[in-house]
């Protein structure tokens, strides 16, 4: 192979020109749809609309570079604001910046410790409950922006609401919420409608950001503050990345590292944070236009975090006219969006199990009731697990064969052995009515844990105190190991 054919190999595909043209127009289209939800959840997270856009900016450009999931956006999000919001309210953008660096040094250890893995461990009805607790609270968080306003809000919001809804039936060339925020921006500046506007909340920057440290004290009270804040920040941002990533894969039917993705999140926070940004993770939505638009590979990542600076800066007096109201709109069809409908749709409710709606509602209640995403996803997760054990236990089923002679008895026990189902176990045999020889068939039995090779050990001592022999058979290997190794050392008597 000649050498020029072989650096033609090591080309990356967006070198391409037909790639490279489809890469850097998806870019632009997710850099146009970014700039109004940044600023609306910098509104959420109650800081100037910079720091929202400017982590999108580094999100964006780091991700492309350090992520696993080609083509996937990540940015300023609504569930990261969410989880801050209450550090910076109380406290200052200082402590949340500080958050936001160390929820990514988190992020990273995680990463490193595999925990992309445990995704396979959160169950899907969580996983809605988690989808359908954001969007209520991305909704309520819209709800003071409509109070104690000017009259003309609430038609702005509803006409806003109209546009998005109505537009991409014309054409889906150009984001509706942006085509809805243009029109609505002029309507109020052509009329001289007074209403809050993007400039109200503060300054967009002029300039790009610049690293530097958080302007907090470096002390064991500083990080005992933050260390809530950053555990949750760096969980939920995990959470909703990995989901999106798996989501990407489903869709472009490829596969990508989560635990590169789960590293790469971490270190695009630590970025994020040292340039002044308020964090995030990956973003469904923007995803979704990228990968629909024809995105598969890093450079629409690397270009929307460009495009987005360079509409900020060259276009930043415009974009303080933006009315609040269109964002307010903006924010009402994301969370509209966003809630599975069709998980509480009734004929959904009738075919679901009762144990899969509970974990829904208790994941969906949690996180309503403390603001944190995390904690719904936990007791969620918790709660599956014990309605999935209590489900498993009542799986056990012991049945007795007496031979003709009544020599012997063969007891075949079935199912998953473990703590919760072997609670009754030693209560399933006749030990003064049988036989004087009795076999304990596990062919269609898996012993999981400690609790089943005490349980076993129980009803061979009540046997053998009876003056009968008890022989285990069929034992699976997994099981023979497990048994061997803990039986008779379980109780202290050998």
């Amino acid at each position: 192979m000649s050498p020029v054919a072989r650096l033609r190999g090591f080309r990356p595909s967006w070198l391409s020109p037909k790639v490279a043209r489809t890469e850097v127009l998806a870019g632009l289209v997710v850099a146009l749809a970014l700039i109004p939800e940044a600023i609306s959840f910098s509104v959420i997270a109650g800081v100037d609309p910079s720091v929202g856009l400017f982590a999108c900016f580094t999100m964006a450009v780091t991700i492309a570079v350090v992520g696993g999931r080609p083509a996937m956006i990540s940015a300023a999000t609504g569930a990261v604001a969410l989880v801050i919001a209450p550090l910076n309210r109380e406290h200052g953008l200082g402590y949340l910046v500080a958050a936001v660096i160390l929820g990514g040094v988190i992020q990273v250890v995680l990463g490193s410790l595999g925990v992309a893995k445990l995704m396979r461990f959160v169950p899907r009805s969580v996983m809605v409950g988690f989808v359908n607790a954001l969007a209520i609270l991305i909704f309520a968080a819209q709800i003071p922006e409509m109070r104690d306003v000017p009259w003309a809000v609430y038609p702005l919001v509803a006409g806003g609401l109209a546009l998005m809804v109505f537009f991409p039936r014309i054409t889906k060339a150009v984001p509706a919420p942006l085509v809805s925020i243009v029109i609505l921006t002029a309507i109020t500046v052509a009329a001289g409608i007074a209403v809050p506007t993007v400039g109200d909340r503060g300054v967009l920057p002029s300039s790009l950001p610049v690293p530097g440290l958080p302007d907090v004290p470096f002390t064991l009270d500083t990080l005992q503050l933050i260390a809530p804040y950053a555990l949750a920040m760096a969980l939920v941002g995990l959470m909703e990345s990995l989901m999106t990533a798996k989501l990407v894969d489903d869709l472009t039917d490829t596969r990508s590292s989560k635990t590169r993705e789960s590293i790469g999140q971490g270190i695009a926070n630590i970025v994020t944070g040292l340039f002044g940004g308020m964090g995030g993770c990956a973003m469904i939505g923007q995803t979704m236009i990228n990968v629909k638009n024809g995105a598969r590979t890093r450079l629409s990542t690397f270009l929307a975090g460009v495009f987005l600076m360079v509409l900020c800066i060259a276009f930043g007096p415009l974009v303080s006219q933006i009315p609040m109201a269109a964002l307010v709109a903006v924010m009402v069809l994301v969370a509209f969006g966003t809630f599975d409908w069709h998980s509480i749709a009734p004929a959904t409710l009738r075919r679901m199990p009762a144990g899969e709606i509970t974990v829904m509602v208790v994941t969906v209640a949690a996180v309503i009731a403390t603001h944190n995403l995390a904690i719904g996803v936990v007791l969620g997760s918790l709660t599956a697990m014990v309605i999935f054990a209590r489900r498993v236990a009542h799986l056990v089923n012991v049945t007795a064969v007496t031979d003709p002679e009544g020599h012997q008895v063969i007891y075949s026990v079935t199912g998953e052995l473990f703590f919760a189902s072997t609670n009754d176990l030693i209560h399933q045999f006749d030990y003064s009515g049988d036989p004087d020889r009795v076999v304990i068939d596990l062919t269609g039995a898996h012993i999981w844990d400690a609790s089943s090779v005490a349980a076993l050990d129980a009803v061979t001592t009540k046997y053998e105190a009876r003056g009968k022999t008890v022989e285990i058979i069929g034992l699976n290997p997994h099981s023979a190991k497990m048994h061997d190794t803990l039986s008779g050392e379980l109780t202290g008597s050998h």
